[in-house]
């Protein structure tokens, strides 16, 4: 089975350096030389185009940022649906819109190419350790010939209904995640208002009901400031707008999800865009400017 992979970023690149492990034939291609060149040397076959590529493979991943990103890759005018093969399958990993996704699936169709959406959560850590939970859209069919894959990625393999339903969870999960996020950063601030060590706060309320891996992670990095580690702001700012125009042509109202959004955009003008989400907590913090200097000291 020859297979491809397009994006190979924070996630991609330890993702298809497995699929090299299992000793899987592997094209790829990618827009930047450099990263490429890591999988090449590790016995991957460089592909010029996605055309090219898609013609050689017949099971193709895509793990980039956007939805237009996947919709031009695979539809497009040089996308990959031109080159795939009749009973060839693409397994999108990428954090897309559910409602774009089930249109992309309906053309590979018509091409006799079959579709899994199956978008992932456990960050660059759980890429590395191929210990990713996947939530799978499309076909109990198509999965089952695909889990074989999967399994070279991820732990934990859920299908969650047809094609858009591996994206509309992954929806749901990422509201969760940052309005989490959100709660965290405020805790903390106001712990250090209080002259409490953050530090110890957030070991306690680990061990307590609030706990959570958003605060694990997030919490133990707003504790410390390290905020050049994970996952960019920016692609948080897109999954929580992906979200919230879902859940607006649903008739859906999301009151924290609209506030979280909020914050992330002033990330997002500040510069901030590239850290870590756990940079949120500076956000939070300016609100409260206007109070003593506790706060700042007690979290620095």
């Amino acid at each position: 089975m020859r297979l491809g992979f397009i994006g190979l970023g924070t996630m991609g690149r330890p993702m298809a350096t497995h699929l090299l492990d299992h000793k899987y034939e592997l094209g790829v291609y990618g827009r930047r030389p450099e990263a490429v060149v890591p999988l090449v040397e590790r016995g991957a076959v460089h592909f010029a185009s996605v055309l090219d590529l898609a013609a050689e493979c017949d099971v193709l991943f895509t793990m980039v940022t956007g939805t237009r990103d996947v919709e031009q890759l695979l539809v497009g005018d040089n996308g990959a649906v031109h080159g795939l093969r009749q009973g060839g399958l693409v397994i999108d990993m990428s954090t897309i819109d559910p409602t774009v996704t089930r249109t992309i699936a309906l053309h590979l169709e018509d091409k006799g190419v079959d579709m899994l959406d199956a978008p992932v959560s456990g960050g660059p850590q759980g890429a590395r350790d191929a210990s990713l939970s996947i939530m799978v859209g499309g076909s109990k069919e198509v999965l089952d010939r695909a889990n074989p894959l999967l399994k070279c990625l991820g732990t934990t393999i859920l299908h969650m209904g047809e094609s858009g339903a591996g994206q509309a969870t992954k929806a749901c999960h990422q509201l969760l995640m940052l309005v989490t996020a959100q709660g965290v950063a405020e805790a903390l601030t106001l712990a250090a208002r209080c002259g409490v060590d953050v530090k110890l706060v957030q070991q306690a309320m680990m061990n307590g009901m609030a706990s959570s891996r958003v605060l694990d992670v997030f919490g133990g990095r707003m504790a410390t400031r390290k905020f050049d580690d994970g996952i960019e702001t920016r692609l948080y700012h897109k999954d929580l707008q992906t979200v919230l125009t879902l859940a607006r042509s649903l008739g859906v109202s999301l009151p924290a999800g609209n506030v979280v959004m909020k914050f992330l955009d002033e990330l997002m003008v500040e510069g901030n865009d590239r850290n870590d989400l756990s940079v949120l907590v500076k956000s939070v913090e300016r609100v409260n400017q206007t109070g003593s200097q506790s706060a700042s000291s007690s979290l620095s």
